[in-house]
């Protein structure tokens, strides 16, 4: 019987570092695929990790080798058709058959993908929200900031060995050598020069250097100075000195997401599960890139209702149409809850554009006056066919005054959504 002992550090994860090396190396190749996978599978399913299949000449890397070098005349048997100095034509497109998994190419030319691997959930996920944010996220300063950071606030006498500040420490151990030992020093300065002086005498004099009791009494007390300095240590425990490290509040990325939905009888079945998708998709987002942020549900028909979440996707209550109400609602919500001083707010709005025309008039004041002063960003969403409506025109006039901070865009289908959704939320240089 054989054992096998992996003494790896890695040893469960061998292949860990390379994976992540291989995903860094064709990322462009597999955030195409994911980007595709997205507009094929189910909402439902959007959180899976999936099969990303790469073509074979998209993963070939290049190699050295030797060339055959100079010039070289080789006959081949059995050619009757090219002579020398003939010039011989490509091969038609499809021909070959070495992108083709088993050999076999198709008559347009592509063939069947040799490369195939599974990513993970998480790894889909940041493949499918990459490059997207919340347009103009600032901080905000709290009162109940519940983030906070470690600052530097000078030097203490007690502290871990890893917050030690050695330069500190030293000119410590320095300053108190100096200070214990200055006296000390300049009196062995001063006995220095005059056994220097009584030598110098001596040596006028003409007589030889004997230890008079003068000089003996000097060289004692210089013995006794230099051993008193020699005992000094060199560092001593109350010269250590430890960075100060202090907990300071920090102003918070906090944020609220409004969701707006209508759910009139103009919106069909149909417009209606679009409507839920870009929402789902919207949500799952919120929730996977941001850890400090509220989302508030609205629908609403002839009157607003601010309902849970679970509502908010299944509930089949419907009505007469006032768009009007839900914005109403935003703004009182916001003024109840979510000053915008200590708030990042965001709108997202789909409807289907049906609405009365005075109303719509309503809305487009309701927007200009009250809830884009406060609103970091408002993203509206018109689901359906047809032509633009009322709604969409006065939305224009709101979009040209704040260029900035509201976006529009038109879904006609599902397949639509989640490009919608990244050109509504892409990450946008400062």
């Amino acid at each position: 019987m054989t054992h096998i002992i992996d003494r790896r550090l890695n040893g469960k994860n061998k292949s860990t570092v390379n994976r992540q090396r291989f995903l860094d190396r064709y990322k462009k190749h597999i955030k195409e695929a994911v980007n595709q996978t997205i507009k094929q599978r189910s909402i439902k399913d959007m959180e899976q990790g999936t099969e990303i299949s790469l073509p074979s000449r998209d993963v070939s890397e290049p190699i050295f080798h030797h060339g055959s070098g100079g010039v070289n005349t080789r006959v081949h048997p059995g050619n009757k058709e090219f002579h020398q100095g003939d010039l011989i034509q490509r091969p038609p497109s499809g021909g070959g058959g070495g992108g083709a998994g088993e050999g076999q190419a198709s008559n347009t030319g592509e063939g069947m993908d040799d490369f195939v691997f599974q990513i993970s959930q998480d790894e889909f996920l940041d493949y499918m929200f990459e490059d997207l944010e919340l347009p103009n996220l600032v901080r905000k300063q709290l009162k109940d900031a519940s983030q906070f950071e470690y600052r530097r606030a000078g030097f203490t006498s007690a502290g871990t060995p890893d917050k030690l500040n050695v330069v500190r420490s030293l000119k410590n151990a320095h300053a108190r050598r100096i200070a214990l030992g200055g006296k000390k020093r300049k009196r062995v300065k001063e006995i220095l020069e005059e056994l220097e002086a009584l030598d110098e005498k001596t040596k006028a004099e003409g007589t030889e250097i004997e230890d008079t009791p003068i000089r003996a009494a000097l060289l004692e007390e210089l013995e006794e100075l230099r051993h008193k300095l020699g005992k000094l240590p060199f560092i001593d425990d109350f010269d250590l000195r430890y960075n100060n490290l202090i907990k300071v509040p920090m102003p918070s990325t906090r944020a609220v997401m409004f969701c707006v939905m209508d759910v009139s009888g103009s919106m069909t079945q149909a417009i209606k599960d679009i409507a839920k998708r870009f929402f789902i998709l919207l949500y799952l987002f919120l929730k996977r890139n941001y850890k400090h942020i509220d989302v508030v549900f609205i629908r609403h028909h002839t009157t607003a209702q601010e309902v849970d979440e679970e509502t908010f996707f299944y509930s089949r209550e419907t009505g007469g149409t006032i768009v009007s109400s839900a914005l109403e609602l935003t703004d009182e919500v916001i003024r109840d809850r979510y000053n915008p001083a200590d708030w990042n707010i965001y709108v997202a709005q789909a409807s289907d554009g049906d609405n009365w025309d005075d109303d719509s008039i309503r809305c487009a004041k309701i927007l200009s006056e009250k809830i884009m002063p406060q609103v970091q960003y408002f993203a509206y969403v018109e689901i359906g066919s047809r032509f633009h409506q009322n709604l969409w025109e006065e939305y224009r006039h709101v979009a040209s005054a704040f260029p900035e901070q509201f976006a529009m865009q038109d879904l006609t289908d599902a397949g639509d959504i989640y490009p919608v959704f990244r050109e509504l939320f892409e990450r946008r240089d400062a």
